[in-house]
């Protein structure tokens, strides 16, 4: 399922892959493609019957823009499959391919204009109008055995996409974190799956704070980790009077 909000086009491919296009398909932008089968037709769920979007060999090569929020995003196969001729790469400059051995090629080995970014830029590519805000998992929030959080500050950022004046936020992978609430968004997609993000019950009371048009989440149910009843948070977005669209088989 595709959701149209105002004129854009926004659709979950899995994991954190998210496709905003405008109404006219001019622009087309991507965050976060690929990764864990998600656009190679590999992915199977942990557990039987979770709502996800299907695996699928996916490779338009359509995309204006790709953006990338941190290393554990960061697949040059996604990027590739998902890049039109003339793409550029908006990348965070904390990722380091150095410290990533499941990859070989560095941003600057794709064939795409790159444009590092950090997490308090704003930008234009062509009509794409880019914000970064900052990501990462507070002290006192998702943090791993031994107390780090597993997306340290300064590691990663989040996206704010601007297409025909309507905005949609990706806040990468974060907890909830001051400052989120005031960000004025048409469209929020918070991760939901917890673990490594803010869950569920964080992403809800978080949108009714921000009070966007439509929340689309994602980042959920990929694999066990991520795994969350989407069903439920969509009743609880409901009962605080906001919209949701599940983008999901």
């Amino acid at each position: 399922m595709t959701v149209t909000h105002d004129d854009l086009t926004v659709e979950w491919l899995g994991y954190a892959t998210l496709r905003v296009a405008d109404a006219d398909e001019d622009t087309v932008v991507y965050f976060d493609p690929g990764r864990y089968g998600v656009l190679t037709g590999e992915w199977e769920p942990d557990t039987p019957g979770v709502a996800h979007p299907p695996a699928r060999d996916y490779r338009p090569e359509d995309a204006d823009v790709v953006c990338v929020t941190h290393d554990h995003h960061y697949d040059p196969d996604g990027i590739r499959r998902v890049a039109g001729e003339d793409a550029t790469l908006v990348v965070f400059d904390g990722v380091n391919t150095h410290h990533i051995d499941r990859v070989d090629d560095r941003p600057v080995d794709l064939d795409v204009d790159v444009k590092w970014v950090d997490a308090e830029a704003d930008f234009a590519v062509g009509d794409a109008i880019l914000r970064t805000v900052a990501a990462y998992n507070t002290p006192d929030g998702h943090v791993d055995a031994n107390g780090d959080p597993y997306h340290p500050e300064g590691r990663g950022c989040g996206f704010l996409l601007t297409l025909d004046d309507t905005t949609v936020c990706w806040p990468g992978d974060s907890d909830v974190l001051d400052g989120h609430a005031e960000l004025d968004v048409d469209v929020f997609c918070p991760p939901i799956g917890g673990s490594f993000t803010m869950d569920r019950h964080e992403a809800a009371a978080l949108a009714e704070a921000m009070n966007p048009e439509v929340v689309v989440p994602i980042h959920y149910n990929t694999f066990a980790a991520l795994e969350t009843d989407s069903g439920a948070f969509a009743d609880d977005l409901e009962d605080r009077g906001v919209t949701v669209a599940l983008d999901e088989a």
